[in-house]
């Protein structure tokens, strides 16, 4: 048998530990069994509160994820993006929601610039929105809203996408709608808007679809209507006017249907001397003999005129004995002139079928000769002045560039627009019809990143091509000095997002990326110009100026008949992102591998020193773009992706500081 251990055989020490382990093990276990409880609203950040909200009544299937444990950060929740902590855009498109929009829920996200539920299945009424002042995109979709058009979207001033379309909407559309004028998409179809349209006003509007919808009434004649085809206003059947080439019915028919005898109207009640006195109607017979007074006026009318016109015939006719052969003249005159403008009437209406893809009936070719003001073709329908006004503006050189030279434009009428002219010499390799298939696709290309083309022309030797006016100049203006590296990031995620766009939405590239081509809007957004141009100029021709020069990839100067592709895109990029950063043109940069280009762009911003880890993940984005073999460097969406990880990264890194 093992002998026992007496406590008072043992050391202090470890007489000590023993109590000290005994009393361990009575003591209670503390620690809770259970996880903490998720931290209520009340502590939780308004945008989460207001996310939240809005889940508990749009997503009765529980499909979204938003979970608010521990260290959660609701800027990583589905649908939601971030600027400095605060939501900015929220789209959850197909994202298999159910339920009401509820009130004051997304509408307390005072920062959100875009709002996107297209393709659920929401229904009710739509809630007051008129507190996101800052919303520039609204699309709502393909759901099952009811209700009135919400009156609130009326003080969305800074709005530029507005999409109801497909829903079960009522009521009239607000003849306030014109109160939006930077409204540039505009889409109302598949709903039940009973009404008149209004007259919609604002140049700005590129798009419009009222289609499958209660219309009715003439649609106003206006500048802005009067550019849309046929097909926007379609389905409508009570609806019609000079645009859609249907007559209005007149106000009132001369005689009265039998129908409306039937109306149970009371009879007219008049005073006289203190007695009411009730005036009967008119008896049927009385009726009878009235109309056929009227009738028996309008036939001896109608004698009468036929009289005198057979008079006339036989006194045209003994002048006509008189001089034969001058009368023989006059006719042959008149039918060669019919023959003319019936050939011209003819051309013009193939010429139409053939643009427009559209039936050439009268009314469609007079529809589509609209659009074209002379020989001056515009890309969206008429514009508010013509070739002539066009020519007689007052032109400012804004600048000559490697495809031709720029004008500020001034028309009498106020309005503004850039013109950029061809260089005849350069462009001479693309035929007429080339060039009009190649500007057609063009036109159509619709970014907020890309400067619109409004119009183009088209003559021996001149061609030109008119853009909006953009009045804070280009990013190269800007370069007396390396710009903040906020203003880098900025730029940079614009052209990357206008350069994805072109590469992924029409499978153009853009060909002539540099600083000069990236202008800056009204409100300071980046957005490329001269984009797609590059194919309609003989490659082989030389720039003449390095800097032009320094943006061409590697694989494009070797040779001098290659053309360029999205990742010769991808590589001017790069040089752009590496110009901004050091304030250097690329004529300026020295040849250096990725691993060293951080050095030299810390040289020229000794001011920056604060800011090393932001900006070597910019220097990073712009050495892989920049490598010289093009299968290393990234495709543009990718790189669009690396530049949000930046920005995203130094949005984590503040919110770190500011705690």
């Amino acid at each position: 048998m093992p002998t026992p251990i007496h406590t008072s055989t043992l050391s202090p020490h470890k007489h000590f530990l023993s109590l000290l382990l005994l009393l361990t093990l009575s003591l209670p276990s503390t620690t809770p069994l259970v996880p903490p409880p998720p931290p209520s609203t009340s502590t939780l950040p308004s945008d989460a509160v207001a996310l939240l909200s809005f889940k508990s009544k749009a997503d009765l299937d529980n499909t979204l994820l938003y979970t608010t444990t521990d260290r959660f950060d609701y800027c990583q929740w589905q649908g939601v993006k971030c600027v400095q902590n605060r939501v900015v855009r929220f789209v959850l498109r197909g994202s298999g929601l159910r339920g009401s929009f509820p009130p004051d829920t997304l509408s307390r996200l005072d920062q959100l610039r875009v709002l996107s539920l297209r393709n659920n299945s929401l229904s009710g009424p739509l809630p007051d929105l008129s507190l996101l002042l800052n919303l520039k995109s609204l699309v709502l979709d393909h759901n099952y809203f009811s209700g009135s058009f919400p009156p609130s979207v009326l003080f969305l001033h800074c709005i530029l996408i507005l999409d109801l379309s497909h829903n079960n909407l009522t009521g009239p559309i607000p003849a306030d709608i014109t109160v939006l004028d930077r409204l540039d998409y505009l889409k109302l179809d598949s709903n039940r808007f009973n009404g008149t349209i209004p007259p919609l006003n604002q140049s700005s509007l590129t798009f419009l679809n009222v289609s499958d919808n209660n219309l009715t009434g003439p649609i106003p004649v206006t500048p802005t209507l009067a550019r849309f085809r046929i097909s926007s206003f379609s389905s409508n059947p009570n609806l019609c006017g000079k645009i859609i080439g249907k007559e209005c019915p007149s106000g009132r028919p001369f005689f009265n249907s039998s129908s409306s005898g039937g109306d149970s109207t009371a009879p007219p009640l008049i005073q006289s001397q203190g007695v009411n006195v009730v005036l009967s109607p008119p008896s049927p017979k009385k009726k009878h003999s009235r109309v056929g007074v009227v009738l028996g006026v309008i036939i001896g009318a109608l004698i009468l005129v036929a009289a005198v016109l057979c008079l006339f015939a036989v006194f045209k006719k003994l002048r006509s004995r008189e001089r034969p052969s001058k009368s023989l003249a006059n006719e042959a005159e008149a039918v060669n002139s019919s023959a003319v403008t019936e050939a011209e009437f003819v051309d013009t209406a193939t010429e139409a079928a053939k643009e427009k893809k559209i039936d050439t009936t009268a009314t469609e070719a007079r529809n589509s000769a609209v659009v074209k003001s002379g020989n001056l073709i515009f890309c969206s329908g008429e514009g508010m002045y013509d070739l002539e006004r066009l020519m007689r503006a007052s032109a400012e050189l804004l600048g000559r560039g490697t495809m031709g030279t720029t004008y500020k434009a001034v028309m009498n009428n106020g309005v503004v627009v850039s013109v950029k002219r061809l260089d005849a010499s350069k462009t001479a390799i693309t035929s007429g019809e080339v060039f009009e298939r190649h500007m057609e696709v063009v036109g159509g290309l619709k970014h907020p990143n890309l400067v619109p083309v409004r119009a183009y022309f088209q003559a021996k030797d001149e061609r030109l091509i008119i853009y909006d006016y953009q009045p804070n100049g280009s990013s190269r203006s800007t370069r007396a000095k390396p710009l903040h590296w906020t203003s880098c990031l900025k730029i940079a995620e614009d052209v990357s997002q206008g350069l994805a766009y072109i590469h992924q939405a029409s499978k153009l590239i853009h060909g002539n990326l540099k600083s000069s081509n990236v202008l800056l809007g009204s409100d300071f957004e980046a957005c490329l110009t001269d984009y797609a141009l590059s194919v309609l100029v003989d490659s082989s021709s030389s720039t003449g100026d390095p800097d032009s020069e320094g943006y061409k990839a590697p694989e494009i100067r070797k040779s001098s008949s290659r053309r360029a592709t999205p990742k010769s895109d991808v590589y001017a990029f790069g040089v752009l992102l590496l110009e901004l950063l050091t304030g250097k043109p690329p004529s300026q940069h020295p040849f250096l591998s990725p691993a060293d280009m951080w050095d030299w762009v810390v040289a020229m911003r000794e001011e920056d020193g604060g800011d090393d880890n932001r900006l070597c993940m910019l220097v990073d984005v712009a050495g892989i773009c920049s490598l010289t073999s093009p299968e290393q460097r990234p495709l543009m969406w990718q790189v669009l992706k690396m530049v949000r990880e930046v920005k995203e990264t130094v949005v984590v890194e503040d919110d770190a500081r500011n705690t």
